[in-house]
């Protein structure tokens, strides 16, 4: 259960291209965090793969674009490249690098201030 004034990191990003092993899963995916989970879905919303906060660990790898975060889920490695981001506060959109920062942050948070594990 969540302490008293601690918010949950929520997170959700669309136009994805989701990888795994160079091959490409989806171009159009959905990355969503929500209630603890990190959920990877397809363009249709089908789950390619889901876990606890927890279990995840994402980071930036050094050797890839800007646009470009790493995330292993279940002891499975993605890429992901992320591209639209929404914006709860409702103030636009964000792309690139700046939504791999939010993606990232959202994990950290949610695993208690370390997104690597």
């Amino acid at each position: 259960m969540a302490e008293p004034g601690f918010q949950e990191p929520e997170f959700t990003a669309t136009g994805v291209r989701i990888e795994r092993s160079l091959r490409s899963l989806t171009r159009a995916g959905q990355v969503k965090i929500k209630d603890g989970r990190l959920e990877l879905l397809t363009s249709y919303g089908r789950e390619i793969d889901s876990a606890p906060l927890g279990a995840v660990h994402a980071s930036k790898p050094w050797f890839a674009g800007r646009d470009r975060a790493r995330a292993t889920v279940n002891g499975t490695r993605y890429v992901l490249t992320l591209g639209r981001l929404e914006d709860p506060s409702g103030s636009g959109e964000t792309t690139g690098e700046a939504a791999v920062r939010r993606f990232l942050e959202a994990v950290r948070s949610g695993r208690g201030g370390d997104a690597r594990g």
